[in-house]
């Protein structure tokens, strides 16, 4: 498992990682982007932005980095910043398949992208990122995982994504949606010979959405690497749109309210990397202190207030603009 590399680390800031899903395309669905990002957002501008990140990240500790083949030119920007530094070898690269990027570079796209999860999609993507990344890529998942997916069933897929574990590559998925728990739970029960094909699950998890808790402590315990993504809720955490009780604790705390919507999560016992996705080095400087953040039982209490039925919570993420 590559994320016994953070075993060795030991900044406070090594279960923390960088996902690339705000700065990897022009547009996205979180909140406040018209300040994060330049006015002109080229393919050079984000290119820089995502490398000033990537070197934030790395020297305050973090050494988790994730992509998808759908966010954009995120791979891309990625292997240009990993090529300028061969010797890095106590990182963990995560990218993704299964949604391919139809945007072209555009904010106002009618289809941002488009989900498949066939094996004609794995076998294209995979030599995608191959040309991208190559031997530097130690995880792939597959994109956002719910019970209906095909990738649940697959048996072709299941023995080529085999083929790819027995070769050295990390297999893993994402969920996404209001029924997280339960491609969680299937996605468990895959076998492959008899051996379990998954070793990493990414989901959803923060103040609003905490209903995939218990399958990820299950899955904790089947011994996969729990990865943390949307602690932010796509900015709706985040200091100006945050909740009240959000607000009055970061105030207590003296820090911020990212921080300590991120502290909530890393206090899980089965969160095993948490992601920032910040699109700013400040924001990433404020998300990092989430390691130093010290919660009561009182705060807690209060905090378990903002919890939403998961059917709300995902309605109100699909009607986010993409921007």
């Amino acid at each position: 498992m590559p994320f016994a590399r953070l075993a060795n680390a030991t900044t406070p800031t090594c279960h923390i990682g960088l996902g690339l899903a705000a700065v990897g395309r022009p547009g996205y669905i979180n909140l406040g982007r018209d300040q994060d990002l330049p006015a002109e957002r080229t393919v050079d501008a984000l290119r820089n932005r995502t490398h000033e990140l990537l070197d934030a990240a790395y020297a305050q500790g973090v050494r988790y980095f994730d992509a998808a083949r759908s966010y954009g030119r995120s791979e891309e920007f990625l292997a240009d910043w990993l090529n300028t530094r061969p010797g890095l070898d106590d990182i963990v690269v995560g990218s993704k398949w299964g949604y391919t990027y139809t945007a072209d570079w555009s904010t106002d796209a009618e289809t941002h992208e488009v989900k498949d999860h066939t094996l004609a999609t794995y076998e294209r993507q995979r030599a995608e990122t191959d040309a991208l990344l190559g031997d530097r890529l130690d995880l792939y998942q597959i994109h956002s995982v719910t019970p209906d997916s095909p990738a649940l069933t697959d048996k072709e897929l299941h023995a080529k994504l085999a083929e790819a574990a027995a070769r050295g590559l990390t297999i893993g998925f994402s969920t996404s949606g209001p029924a997280q728990a339960d491609a969680i739970r299937a996605a468990l029960a895959v076998t492959v010979d008899g051996e379990p094909l998954f070793r990493t699950v990414q989901s959803t998890y923060n103040a609003l959405e905490t209903s995939a808790a218990p399958a990820l402590a299950e899955a904790h315990d089947a011994g996969l690497t729990v990865i943390v993504k949307e602690g932010m809720a796509n900015g709706r955490l985040a200091g100006p749109h945050a909740p009240g009780v959000l607000k009055e604790i970061a105030e207590e705390t003296g820090l911020s309210c990212d921080a300590v919507a991120l502290a909530v999560i890393l206090r899980q016992p089965w969160a095993g990397v948490v992601l920032s996705g910040a699109a700013t080095t400040t924001q990433l400087a404020s998300n990092l202190h989430a390691a130093v953040v010290d919660l009561d039982d009182e705060q807690l209490t209060r905090l378990a207030t903002l919890t939403e039925e998961p059917q709300a919570y995902w309605e109100k993420r699909g009607q986010l603009p993409w921007h």
